[in-house]
């Protein structure tokens, strides 16, 4: 590395150190798309306000102690246009992704509660089938809807429907995933194809002149935590899910929270050649479209194999690769190596090139 390329790398490592500060006068889409915008929004105007112990380590679940046991808490809310799309619908989706965020967390899910926003003029026969949907998205992930609201707002207000879904889950007192847990020489592991929901709305909704069958990748993914739980022990360190800003996105939160370096090679990332070309028409990179039914884990050397093979014996990991590993350089950095023999630098979704997919 040359002395000007190492000078970039510091001034960029430091940018990365500062704390984000919100100046926008207004709030555009991209506050709304998983990247930098997101990130400054939440961090530089929301947790100053909220700051608490449990909000801020800014994980997929707060954990939080009641007496000996520890509960995870999570909450999301669904806005994705159309309702039903190739491989599912807003109601799978709204459960799926809960319970996704307490299993990437290393929580067992418990029940979860559910809110309606219903616009009015809404047919019956809509809000029954996504009700429907969520009631037997429950019923496969092993929790119950427990309770929930409803509210119906004016013509013109919802957009048809949105679903706010909050889960409890009991964390797992073996288990210490964070940032913090993740050594360099530790092992990047990815369940299967990226951007397979994000690919399924576009075509959804008409954006793309495409006629191959792209399904949504939402499913549960209790199956896959509880083989990578098993294979791994303590050598699983930090698990995520990829939704909003993709895997990009969620590898850039590990290198800056962690200090380390992510190291990533470009020929053992899973993409479908349809969900590849869809995004080369748009002119955007299958690393930041979101997934619904993916994980990241990292997990230490020992157990990377093993951790593999376990995720491949459950349906839905079938394509699991290793797809990177953490080193100690570059410091709060993404870099992948192309398999034209060349290195770039995977920086945090700026933008908002796919809004309205989750």
């Amino acid at each position: 590395m040359s002395e000007r390329e190492q000078r970039v790398l510091d001034a960029l490592e430091q940018g990365r150190r500062r704390p984000p500060k919100f100046t926008a006068s207004r709030i555009d889409m991209s506050h709304g798309a998983g990247g930098k915008a997101t990130h400054k929004l939440i961090e530089g105007l929301l947790v100053p306000a909220l700051d608490n112990p449990a909000l801020s380590p800014l994980s997929d679940a707060a954990l939080l102690s009641v007496g000996d046991v520890q509960l995870a808490l999570t909450t999301d809310s669904f806005v994705v246009r159309p309702l039903v799309f190739p491989g599912g619908s807003i109601g799978e989706l709204a459960v799926n992704g809960t319970v996704n965020d307490l299993a990437v967390s290393g929580a067992t899910p418990i029940g979860l509660s559910a809110a309606l926003i219903i616009e009015e003029g809404l047919e019956t026969e809509v809000l029954a089938h996504e009700v429907e949907a969520m009631a037997r998205s429950a019923e496969r992930a092993g929790v119950c809807i427990a309770t929930g609201d409803t509210k119906v707002v004016e013509r013109g207000k919802g957009d048809g429907l949105y679903v706010v879904t909050t889960g409890v889950g009991l964390a797992d007192p073996d288990l210490n995933l964070s940032s913090a847990s993740v050594r360099p020489g530790d092992k990047i592991l990815c369940s299967g194809t990226l951007g397979d929901h994000g690919a399924a709305i576009l075509i959804a909704r008409g954006d793309l002149e495409l006629e191959a069958e792209v399904l949504s990748d939402t499913q549960p993914l209790t199956p896959l935590v509880q083989a990578l739980k098993e294979a791994a022990g303590a050598g699983l360190r930090f698990m995520r899910d990829p939704t909003r800003g993709g895997v990009g996105t969620v590898l850039n939160e590990l290198a800056r929270d962690s200090g380390y370096g992510v190291v990533l090679s470009e020929e053992k990332i899973p993409v479908r050649e349809v969900v590849n070309g869809a995004c080369e028409i748009l002119g955007i990179d299958p690393l930041y479209v979101a997934n619904e039914g993916k994980l990241l884990a990292v997990v230490s050397p020992k157990a990377a194999d093993s951790a593999l093979e376990a995720l491949r014996s459950v349906e839905g990991g079938e394509e699991a690769e290793i797809i990177g590993e953490v080193r100690e350089e570059p410091a709060r950095m993404v870099l992948m190596h192309t398999q034209f023999g060349g290195t770039r630098m995977i920086d945090m979704l700026v933008g908002d090139p796919l809004p309205r997919i989750c």
